[in-house]
């Protein structure tokens, strides 16, 4: 028996997006309980095993990781979800201006929670753009308004994102913000002072970002569309690929020959075509092994996770980063300090226990059908 003829689920729910969505979600949560920066302190530290798990956290400056992929992931996966929405919507008898209200309303809304999420981490009242659900704000507004048109204009607008935002970055003219790719000196910063009176000090992250990442949420729609249509099963794992492929090589290309580094904190154009491509090349395996294959069993603890997805982001950085994460220390730390448990062990053992806490309570919404929606 598979997934789909659970009663939990319709026989036409895409399983390979849940399943997508919810490995995300799984990975994002995990961050929250701290478990990747446990596992690059000793006695892992300056092992082997080290170069890992360092993958689960993101480049300091030019290169890749894959803990890059995770906000174009979540943002290439709203994208894909927005043709199946707008169809359920029409379907059950909403007007255009009742569907493009409630996406105004949605923008705004996260918008709002990600500026609180900072405030939450400062522990105080500020106003900055920089964490993922202020960038979805305004991808979801850009897709949106893409989504009635034609495919290729929508990937004619994206690659235009691209290189406007080339463009901005190498020719601002304005001393101490005209290095494109240095930190802390180039448009975004300037854009940022602009916006919020400072800049991400170290991190070098910048909120215009949002410019270039709308290019994940509209490749998102258009990856939608295309798994919405009527085309056989193989030849859209095909298109998936191959789009996939194209734009990753591009992406990587471009950093190879020095053209443009591929920088997540700034999202460069390499990287958003580096890092567009990989999710287009995930979601056509997931596609092909989870919807056409229906090796679809494993599968189950994921879509759990991802069908509160908003809600577990926010409950893991607010309640259970701010909270649960140091109840439940009280208890891993007592109970383990008894046995001369290196601290290593316990650092591990609480973070574990916090992270099946966190999908406990994503499975008790599942079972009782609670979805928190925005």
């Amino acid at each position: 028996m598979n997934l789909k003829s659970s009663k939990l689920f319709s026989e036409d729910r895409l399983l390979s997006l849940d399943f997508f969505r919810g490995i995300t979600m799984f990975l994002l949560v995990a961050e929250g309980t701290h478990l990747w920066s446990v596992l690059v302190e000793p006695p892992i530290a300056e092992t082997v095993v080290e170069s890992f798990f360092l993958q689960f956290h993101h480049h300091p400056w030019n290169g890749l990781r894959f803990w890059d992929l995770i906000q174009p992931f979540f943002m290439f996966i709203v994208g894909v979800a927005m043709p199946f929405s707008y169809a359920k919507r029409k379907k059950r008898g909403d007007s255009q201006t009742t569907i493009t209200r409630h996406i105004i309303q949605r923008c705004i809304i996260l918008l709002a929670f990600g500026v609180a999420l900072h405030c939450g981490y400062k522990r105080k009242l500020v106003w900055e753009f920089w964490n993922v659900l202020s960038q979805l704000s305004v991808t979801i507004l850009i897709a949106y308004f893409l989504m009635h048109c034609k495919w290729s204009t929508q990937i004619i607008v994206s690659f235009g994102l691209l290189l406007l935002t080339e463009i901005l970055y190498r020719t601002f003219p304005l001393d101490g913000y005209n290095q494109p790719f240095v930190k802390d000196h180039n448009f975004g910063s300037w854009v940022d002072m602009l916006l919020m009176g400072k800049i991400n000090n170290g991190g070098g992250w910048v909120a215009i970002n949002c410019i270039p990442t709308a290019a994940h949420t509209i490749w998102g729609v258009v990856a939608g569309q295309l798994l919405q249509s009527g085309k056989s099963q193989t030849e859209k794992v095909k298109k998936l690929a191959i789009g996939g492929l194209i734009i990753l090589l591009m992406g990587y290309l471009l950093d190879w020959t020095s053209v443009t580094p591929i920088i997540k904190r700034i999202s460069t154009s390499s990287f958003v075509l580096a890092s567009g491509g990989w999710a287009l090349l995930v979601l056509a395996f997931s596609y092909w092994l989870i919807d056409i294959k229906k090796i679809n069993q494993w599968i189950f603890p994921f879509v759990v996770v991802g069908t509160n997805s908003i809600f577990i982001y926010l409950f893991s950085n607010t309640v259970g980063g701010q909270w649960l994460n140091g109840f439940v220390a009280i208890f891993t730390t007592g109970f383990l300090s008894w046995f001369k448990t290196p601290e290593f062990l316990i650092n591990l053992t609480t973070a574990l226990s916090v992270l099946v806490l966190e999908c406990l309570l994503c499975y008790y919404l599942f079972i009782k059908r609670i979805y928190f929606r925005v």
